[in-house]
C-alpha cells in the first residue's frame, strides 16, 4: 500500500488517490483541531497516527507509542482509529448516538471507523470523540489495562 514507504504525513496525503485525499484531509483536520493537548502526530505502522509520546509513558506493552487516534487509506475503505471509543464504554455510547442522530450507518470494529466517502461520518461526532480523553486520563487507562508482571 502507498501509505507503507511514506515518511511524513504530507507524503502519505500526497500519495493517495485523488478521490480519498480531500476526505482524508477533512478527517484529519478534525482530529487534528480537537484533540486534547500532548497527542503527537506522525506516521505509524504506515499510515498518519496520534500518540502520546514515549518521553510521556515509555512503559507501553509493546514498547511503542501508545495509539490515540489513526487515520489510513485501505484497500476498500478508508479507517478511522478511535481508541477513546475503544477504552470507554460512555465514549462508544456516545459515538453510537451520534451516528443514529445523524442518520449515518456506524460501520465499526472495536476502534475502528470505515469509511468510503466524508459523508459517511458525522464531523461534530467525531470531533466530540477525538477530544473525548485528556492524554493523562487515557494513560492511566492504559497502564491499568497492561499492569506491569513482576
Amino acid at each position: 500500500m502507498q501509505g507503507k514507504r511514506a515518511k511524513t504525513v504530507a507524503e502519505y496525503i500526497a500519495s493517495l488517490p485523488e478521490d480519498r485525499r480531500g476526505a482524508i484531509k477533512t478527517v484529519r483536520a478534525v482530529v487534528k483541531k480537537n484533540l486534547p493537548a500532548g497527542y503527537k502526530e506522525g506516521m505509524d505502522y504506515g499510515f498518519i497516527g496520534w500518540t502520546v509520546p514515549l518521553a510521556v509513558y515509555p512503559d507501553t506493552y509493546n514498547g511503542q507509542p501508545l495509539c490515540y487516534a489513526a487515520l489510513a487509506n485501505q484497500k476498500h475503505h478508508m479507517a478511522l482509529y478511535l481508541m477513546a471509543a475503544y477504552a470507554e464504554g460512555p465514549i462508544k455510547q456516545r459515538l453510537v448516538k451520534g451516528f443514529r442522530a445523524a442518520g449515518k450507518k456506524l460501520d465499526m470494529g472495536k476502534s475502528c471507523i470505515r469509511f468510503k466517502s466524508l459523508d459517511d461520518l458525522p464531523l461534530d461526532v467525531i470531533a466530540e470523540v477525538a477530544a473525548a480523553l485528556p492524554m493523562k486520563k487515557y494513560v492511566e487507562i492504559a497502564k491499568a489495562a497492561h499492569p506491569k508482571q513482576k
